[in-house]
Order: structure tokens, then sequence, then C-alpha cells
């Protein structure tokens, strides 16, 4: 703790002086307490977990023909362009301009938010369960969709619980569709 020390001046005889006294605290104890209560609160709280969702994904093979490749049907497809400025555009099937007797697709323009395309994707799922949803991130010149955009829509993949999902590149003929729709 602390203590008092008493210092001896040897004078010269005669008068007598007063001792001056000096203090010492001892600082052991403190640094102990705050040590022993560093530890107490690094042990006992709970680090910051990060928050990653499970992707995956599937093996590149170079022996595999485009013939080969997994085709979709065009009755459970839904087609997701993830547009500049935070738009969603979507259609559902597929867009094969090759296929005469195939429709072409009507795009249809929403959000991120709650009525947006979460809405879409969990109506869609009561029509048609287990549909396959193609996500495609729009880019062309210098409008490209942003990053954000992408982590939003596997964000509700899994809000929707989505089993079947693929990250795909836009093709020629969903750009030509957005083109010919007058969207951007």
């Amino acid at each position: 703790m602390s203590e008092i020390q008493a210092k001896d001046t040897g004078g010269k005889g005669g008068k007598k002086r007063a001792k001056k006294m000096s203090t010492k605290i001892d600082m052991t104890p403190m640094v102990d307490l705050a040590f022993l209560l560093l530890t107490f609160f690094m042990l006992t709280t709970t680090f910051a977990k990060p928050n990653v969702m499970q992707l995956t994904m599937p093996v590149k093979d170079k022996n595999i023909l485009p013939d080969e490749q997994t085709k979709i049907k065009a009755s459970q497809a839904v087609t997701i362009i993830l547009a500049p400025d935070n738009k969603v555009f979507y259609y559902f099937g597929l867009n094969e301009p090759n296929d005469k007797t195939v429709p072409v697709p009507e795009i249809k323009v929403t959000d991120f938010s709650n009525k947006g395309i979460r809405q879409v994707l969990l109506e869609r799922q009561k029509q048609k369960p287990d549909p396959i949803i193609l996500i495609k991130p729009y880019s062309n010149g210098d409008k490209t969709s942003k990053y954000k955009n992408m982590v939003d829509i596997l964000d509700e993949m899994n809000i929707t619980n989505q089993q079947k999902y693929a990250l795909v590149n836009i093709g020629k003929s969903d750009l030509d569709l957005i083109k010919k729709q007058n969207l951007l």
C-alpha cells in the first residue's frame, strides 16, 4: 500500500529541524487489479463473428462440351438482371432468340424492397415449386450494376430460401431485349 518514510537530516548541532517525510505509493496492487479486470472482460466478451453465406460453386471441367451442359427448363427459369441505379429487371423463362416457338419475354422492373424482388420470388415459388433463378449482372460500357446489388440479391436468395440459383454472364440477347424495350 503506501508508507511514510522518515529521512534523517543529519544537521550540525544546535537547532533541531522538523523531519521531512516523503511518501512512497506501491502501485503493484493497482496494476494487478487492472490486469485482472482486463483479462476478465476479454474472456467474457463474445468476439464479433463474421456473417458469411455458404456458396457451392460447380467445378469447371474443360472436358464437358456445351451440348452436355445442364439444360434448364424454360418453365422453371426466372431470369434476374441486376441493372444500374439499383433497379432489378426480371422475366420468367429463358430468352432464346433461335427458337421460333418461344415468345419473346417481357421484362418487368422492380427494386430491392420487401415488396420488390422478394415478393416476386415468393410468388413464383408458390406458382412453380423449385424454380431455377438465373442472376445476370448488367455490364455494358460505362453502365454496370454495383457489387452491393449482387450482395443484396444473394441475401434475397437466402431470405426466400431459393434452392437453385446461378450467377451467369449477361448475353447479347438479353442486352438486345433491354435495348428493344427501352429500359435504360
